[in-house]
Order: structure tokens, then sequence, then C-alpha cells
């Protein structure tokens, strides 16, 4: 079974990603959400794995980790004499931890941080993150965050720009702007919500790349509603519990992970540039590379896809 990963161009950017990304979420260590601290030495190693497999992407953020995931990632470009050639490392402007100020000021700010943090002089990548935070009209405004944005851009500060958030009629009025390169979506692509396709067509069709995080839904779809009966942090429904134990019945017939089918069922789908998946251990590269090659008949796809449309 091969595990390299293969690339896609990033819309209009022309960078060419590969079709996995590592999501850093977790890498900072945010025992509140996942559950679990993340030792800094592991964290180092996980992101010097990647740089020695084929996935050339990676996704951190200002807020993650209030800064140390950043910092890890940073740490890891040091040790490794630099991010290597074809390795794309996106990250996002956010207000500071427990404050709603996303301000021009404030953006500048931020993307300062993570120069910093990340050792580096410019950023290939950076996302508008979670822009349901601000009214669209107070972030376009004259001083706001989206021309503090633009304005980095033109000072070669950024390279590329992008808007990361989660509800899709919000993401589509950005992407509308003509401003933004790239669109990540969160939880709205996966087996069982496909919500955020109108957001793919459009984006698509407007030259716009495409990036999906989160295709396990917080690990329903990874282990199974027997164990985890929560849906993108929250409680699941009893028929999306049903239609997950169905889908999950027939993977079990065919021998294949659900977490592979889950995973490509983002990858497979040529329109979308890149899938986020989180890693926060050298493990968990290896074992993300194996499930995103794992062989999936026919037969299970054909069984299957009618119930991701339930």
């Amino acid at each position: 079974m091969t595990t390299t990963t293969s690339t896609r161009t990033l819309g209009r950017t022309g960078l060419d990603v590969s079709t996995l990304c590592v999501g850093t979420s977790a890498l900072g260590s945010f025992p509140e959400q996942y559950g679990y601290e993340v030792d800094e030495g592991v964290a180092i190693s996980t992101i010097r794995r990647v740089f020695d497999s084929s996935i050339t992407f990676i996704d951190t953020s200002n807020e993650y980790g209030n800064g140390d995931s950043e910092r890890r990632i940073g740490a890891a470009i040091a040790a490794a004499g630099g991010v290597p050639a074809g390795t794309v490392v996106a990250t996002k402007v956010d207000p500071l931890r427990g404050s709603d100020d996303f301000s021009g000021a404030r953006v500048r700010a931020s993307v300062e941080e993570s120069l910093e943090r990340l050792g580096l002089d410019r950023l290939p990548l950076v996302y508008f993150h979670d822009p349901e935070k601000i009214e669209f009209d107070d972030a376009m405004a004259s001083g706001g965050a989206v021309e503090a944005l633009v304005a980095l851009k033109e000072q070669g500060v950024i390279e590329h720009l992008g808007v990361a958030g989660g509800p899709i009629d919000l993401e589509l009025r950005y992407v509308r702007t003509g401003i933004f390169d790239v669109v990540l979506s969160h939880n709205r692509y996966t087996l069982i919500d496909q919500t955020a396709a109108p957001l793919i067509d459009e984006a698509f069709e407007a030259g716009v790349g495409f990036v999906n995080a989160a295709p396990f839904g917080g690990g329903m779809l990874v282990k199974g509603p027997d164990v985890v009966k929560t849906y993108m942090y929250s409680p699941a429904s009893q028929s999306t519990l049903d239609r997950v134990a169905t889908i999950k019945s027939h993977c079990d017939r065919h021998g294949v992970p659900l977490a592979a089918l889950a995973l490509q069922f983002s990858t497979r789908n040529t329109k979308v540039a890149s899938t986020v998946v989180g890693m926060s251990d050298p493990v968990r590269v290896d074992q993300t590379l194996e499930l995103a090659h794992w062989a999936i008949p026919d037969e299970l796809w054909d069984d299957v896809l009618p119930l991701t449309r339930a």
C-alpha cells in the first residue's frame, strides 16, 4: 500500500499542496476540547515527521494553544533549518483570547505575532478566522480587518489570503468579494453532512481553493457511534447515530475502517484541494497516510453513498 499522498493546485494561488493537510489545533495542547495534553517534544517531533513525509500542507492559527501551536511549529522549522521546499504553512488571524477585538490593528498584531512564533519573514497563506465573530459590514469597512489583510498582502508580508469559518452563507459572502484566494470550511463536508457543497461548487468555479477541515466530525466518524455519541462536539441526534451505525456496518463487512471511508469521502472529491486532519503525534502522521490510501471497493461506495445524502 502506497503512503505517498498526491497534490492538487490550491485554486488561483498556484500553490501545489498535498491532498492531506496537518491540522494543529491540538498540537499546542488544548485539553479542554480534546481531553488530553500534548508534550512540547512530541509536538515538535510530529512536525518533523510531517517534514519527512509526503504531506506538504500545515494548518495552524494564532489562537491555537494560546500561541503554542505556532511556537512549536516554529521550533520544528528552526530544528529543520527552515521550511522544506514545497511545504506551505498556513495560519490565521484571531482576536486575543477573551477579547472581541477584530479590528484592523488587531489583525496586524496577530500577523506580527505569527511571524515571530513561526520564525518566518513572510506568510504564504493567512486566513481571516471565524469571521462570524464580527459583522460582515464591520469586517469590510474602511480600517477594518479585511482592509488590513489586503494591505499586508500588498506589502508582501502575506502571499495569499483565505477565509476560514463555519457558516456557509457567510463564507460565500466573503468568497464573492473576490478578495480571498482560499476558503476553508470545517465539519460541513463529511459522510453525514454536505451543507458545504454549494460553497465548494462556487469556490471551484471562481478559482478559489477549497480546503475541507474536520472530515471525522469530532471523532464519531473514526470510532463509531457506540464510542463517540457527539458530532461536531455536540450530542448527536438518534437519527445521526443510527445512520453512522449503518455506514459502519457496511465498512465492517468489507473490512474497511470507518475512518478511511470518512477521510476518502473528502479526498476523492477533486474540487477539494486538501483535507485537514488533526495530528499531534508522529504515529498519527503515518496512520493518516495509511487511511488516505486504504483500498476501498466500489461496492462499499455503492452501499454508503445513498446514506451520506440522507
